[in-house]
């Protein structure tokens, strides 16, 4: 790592930068371990806690096809050392304002250069990860930091509110360990580059912010959905117009420019759509998480967020136990991925089995722990498994684009459209509940509440049913019958210089 100073020992460099990784992934600027409370003392609703939390996810999903020109233009230590400061000062802003739409921009900025940093750092431990850049290596043990922390962000926000008294704690954590990346970044790395730098130009900027604006657009319309009471609501009518006008510029944008953000031969690959809907798929079944699960254990368990914290706990031993045994998989074993597919959507239809079944008032909550720990596991086998999937579906010119429009449905927009649906379904189920059997059994809420979601869970369990039966059915062969390996940088550094030139 020539970036680093002599008197940094050898052995740690790689681990340190691993450490700075999962920093950068750790952080947000709201954080759903506590909810509650933010939306108490800010006097936001729920609606607007998620719409920030989700813009966030939407600024991971949009560098992607930018991230090889940052890097062959900047060095290390200007990359990490910017996305580090602008991070700490989205957090340090984000406690001080309860304005809702700055506090989306700055989530979607602190998203973006979350991504950035993050990925500055696994590029530079590849080699050390994998020698031989074999993805099937690199993903499994990447998505342990990626998945993973979406859990451990959670628990430890909700720990630190339940310690300090103040949400803002979990803020406060972030911006001390991004002032110690930043330290370490200024006095143990000089600038160092590889390769001349590359001019900062072609660049769609404007097509990023439309697929951006278009992502957002639909998120909002599920997220606020039954806030709005849907269609009644003239703000929801005014966003719903504009998405068609946002789809039409971002398509037309992109078949008339010579650098598109999205080059139209993304999409032209037979196997990328069957591809996204099984990421539908995965993102459908790990929503009831939140939908389901959630109310389940506040509203009829009565849990409070301390508990549900320690759920998040769980969620990460899960995510763990799925990224080592797909990498057992992928590199010990030698099997197919459909057989690994099946694998990741038996557990999560275990899961939603396993919650039908055991749905009660009275419930233990050490028999939660193991539905947990299957939807995680089988979320972070299917997850991972498609993504090196993608990466032998598509060259590496088209892959990172490939990133960016899976990242169309798993960054936050199926994650919206599957919550707002599913919290329809069950309010339509309570209602009817109300309305048919309240004359015959005396429901109380809780009760009510607790049969509409046990109704909720039979629906995916039988779709889940149906799903797993197709895999068992479909037969995926690899696409290539020896492995893909990435290219070095320097490589793609020349092939990106040769189609400047072009252009």
């Amino acid at each position: 790592m020539p970036m680093m100073n002599s008197f940094v020992p050898r052995r740690m460099q790689p681990w340190i930068y691993l450490c700075i990784a999962i920093i950068f992934q750790l952080t947000g600027l709201l954080y759903m371990g506590s909810m509650s409370q933010m939306a108490g003392e800010m006097n936001l609703m729920r609606e607007d806690i998620l719409m920030i939390t989700f813009c966030n996810v939407v600024g991971v999903n949009m560098p992607f096809p930018f991230l090889f020109r940052m890097k062959f233009r900047f060095t290390n230590r200007q990359l990490l050392l910017n996305a580090a400061i602008i991070i700490a000062i989205c957090n340090i802003i984000a406690i001080h304002t309860t304005f809702v739409p700055l506090l989306c921009l700055l989530s979607y900025i602190a998203g973006y250069f979350k991504l950035c940093g993050t990925f500055e750092c696994a590029s530079n431990i590849q080699l050390w990860m994998t020698p031989k850049r074999d993805f099937r290596i690199f993903f499994p043990l990447l998505y342990i930091i990626v998945l993973g922390d979406i859990s451990l962000s959670s628990f430890l926000s909700g720990e630190l509110t339940y310690i300090s008294g103040s949400w803002k704690m979990m803020n406060i954590l972030i911006i001390g360990l991004l002032l110690i990346v930043i330290l370490f970044v200024y006095t143990c790395t000089h600038n160092f580059r590889f390769m001349k730098p590359m001019l900062f130009i072609s660049l769609d900027w404007l097509g990023c912010l439309l697929w951006s604006a278009l992502m957002i657009e639909i998120i909002f319309l599920f997220n606020y959905g039954e806030y709005y009471n849907w269609t009644d609501g003239a703000v929801w009518r005014i966003v719903a117009f504009s998405f068609p006008i946002t789809l039409i510029l971002c398509i037309g944008r992109m078949l008339n420019i010579h650098h598109p953000f999205i080059a139209p031969e993304c999409f032209c690959y037979k196997k990328l759509f069957p591809l996204l809907g099984m990421f539908v798929v995965a993102e459908m079944i790990n929503a009831t998480g939140n939908t389901l699960f959630t109310p389940f254990a506040s509203g009829v368990l009565g849990y409070g967020y301390l508990t549900q914290a320690h759920f998040n706990f769980v969620a990460w031993l899960g995510t763990v136990c799925g990224c080592l045994f797909t990498f057992w998989w992928l590199n010990i074993l030698k099997q197919k991925y459909t057989r690994l597919l099946t694998v990741g959507i038996l557990g999560m239809l275990v899961y939603l089995a396993y919650m039908y079944f055991i749905i009660s008032p009275d419930i233990n909550i050490e028999k939660l722990y193991l539905p947990i720990i299957l939807r995680n596991a089988g979320y972070a086998i299917f997850f991972t498994t498609l993504t090196v999937y993608l990466e032998e579906l598509m060259p590496f010119q088209h892959f990172f684009m490939g990133l960016t429009i899976t990242g169309f449905i798993r960054n936050g927009v199926c994650d919206s459209i599957c919550s707002g649906c599913f919290s329809h379904g069950l309010k339509y189920h309570i209602l009817d509940n109300i309305n048919r059997w309240s004359w015959i059994y005396p429901f109380d809420p809780a009760q009510t509440l607790m049969v509409s979601i046990k109704q909720m869970f039979g629906y995916c369990c039988m779709f889940g049913t149906i799903l797993l039966l197709f895999f068992m059915l479909w037969d995926i062969q690899p696409i290539r019958s020896t492995v893909k390996k990435i290219p070095y940088w320097n490589i793609v550094g020349k092939a990106m210089r040769k189609a400047m030139r072009r252009r």
